[in-house]
């Protein structure tokens, strides 16, 4: 999401502006003897100098405050704008007494420059409690705009999960070993089952731990082995720590289920696939061994990993294709993120 900039209504500046150097001139218009060029020369400087604090601040507030975001308040730019407003201020009472040479330039010049100050102080803070405000409302936006889009992902998640087609391939082997009197029908209807239960406890999850994912895995391709036999082989080399890192759920079995809807997966051309890490990332590898005629990618399976990466780490998974292999490079997440 494209952040919004600052501003600040130019009524509202420009109006405050006014109104401070009228308020300025009611104590000389409330005189016994007013001058009424001296009030207009002095209203003129206040709303002059209140232009300047107000523009001043806008332009510079969020650099500044984007230096000193720990604790949200700049002290430099305050002192800043303090500094500049005292040299302004007197070179602008300077010329109100070229123009009335009878002004008594020291008392004057020392109420201008008090005045100033005050400005700077209660301008600087209105601006900043205005700037500040808008910073929470374009989080609070991002919050919306990323809860969205993960309620989206989980969505795109479970339509991947529950994949009808897995079903029916699932539920026909069955009904061919069945059929067959196999021994491991038993077994494969219990991995079934475990595989649609692991999917009901974690949907709503946003991260599990990679142990618990490969024993997902693991009952899915117990699955794909009864329909493929010795045509699907998974190699896993992950070192005994990287098990007690975080990942997404279903990623690994998306992943390889993107491996066998692209590649060719027989007894005569095995498809191995293998999970490992290295320089920090977990990478689930397989060899191009394209179908002839593929099925149609709607990469909806990676779209889903990819925004759900960019979520938790504001990362992007890496996506490998030397022609040889295919490799997609998971980053390891050591931190459970699920609240």
């Amino acid at each position: 999401m494209v952040q919004k900039t600052f501003r600040v209504s130019a009524v509202i500046v420009w109006l405050s502006s006014l109104s401070l150097g009228i308020l300025t001139t009611v104590p000389k218009i409330a005189e016994k003897h007013p001058n009424g060029f001296e009030a207009v020369t002095s209203a003129l400087i206040t709303t002059s100098f209140t232009l300047f604090v107000w523009y001043f601040n806008i332009y510079s507030l969020p650099k500044f405050t984007k230096e000193h975001s720990s604790s949200g308040f700049s002290y430099p730019l305050l002192f800043r704008s303090i500094a500049i407003g005292i040299v302004l201020m007197f070179l602008m009472v300077g010329a109100q007494k070229l123009a009335i040479p009878t002004l008594d330039f020291g008392p004057v010049v020392l109420m201008f420059e008090v005045r100033g100050i005050m400005i700077n102080l209660i301008f600087y803070m209105l601006l900043h409690l205005l700037y500040q405000t808008h910073r929470n409302q374009q989080v609070i936006l991002e919050l919306e705009r990323s809860k969205a889009d993960n309620l989206g992902a989980q969505y795109e998640l479970l339509k991947q999960q529950v994949n009808p087609h897995f079903l029916f391939n699932s539920l026909s082997t069955l009904k061919s070993m069945v059929e067959l009197e196999d021994k491991n029908s038993v077994d494969f209807i219990l991995k079934l089952s475990d595989f649609y239960r692991f999917t009901l406890e974690n949907r709503k999850l946003d991260l599990i731990s990679l142990s618990e994912e490969i024993e997902i895995l693991d009952a899915y391709m117990y699955l794909l082995k009864a329909r493929f036999e010795e045509g699907i082989e998974l190699e896993y080399r992950v070192p005994e720590n990287v098990y007690r890192t975080w990942i997404p759920p279903f990623t690994l079995q998306l992943l390889v289920e993107n491996c066998i809807k692209h590649n060719v997966v027989s007894l005569d051309k095995p498809l191995h696939i293998a999970i490992y890490e290295e320089n920090g990332l977990l990478i689930v590898e397989n060899p191009l061994q394209l179908k002839k005629n593929p099925e149609h990618s709607t990469e909806v399976g990676l779209d889903n990993i990819n925004r759900r990466y960019f979520h938790l780490l504001n990362q992007k998974v890496q996506i490998e294709n030397d022609q040889e292999y295919f490799r997609v490079k998971l980053p390891l997440i050591h931190e459970n993120r699920n609240h």
